[in-house]
C-alpha cells in the first residue's frame, strides 16, 4: 500500500457506497478466476489474481476508514 493509495482512499467521500460495489467486483473476479482454473488457463489465472489483490487492498483501506 503506497501513500498515494491512502490519499485516494481519504478522498473518497462515500466509502459506504463503494464497499458494496467492491464486494460485487470481488465476487465477479472470483467467478472469473474459477472459470480460468477450470479451463486450465494460467495467463487468465494470473490476471485474475492480480486484480483480486488490487481489490483486496482497496477493501482493506475502505474498511479502515
Amino acid at each position: 500500500m503506497t501513500m498515494e493509495d491512502v490519499i485516494k482512499a481519504f478522498r473518497c467521500r462515500e466509502p459506504e457506497k463503494r464497499i458494496p460495489v467492491l464486494r460485487l467486483e470481488l465476487d465477479y473476479e472470483l467467478a472469473l478466476l474459477h472459470e480460468a482454473m477450470v479451463e486450465n488457463n494460467p495467463h487468465r489465472v494470473d490476471q485474475c489474481k492480480a486484480r483480486l489483490k488490487e481489490l483486496r487492498q482497496e477493501m482493506l483501506m475502505l474498511e479502515a476508514l
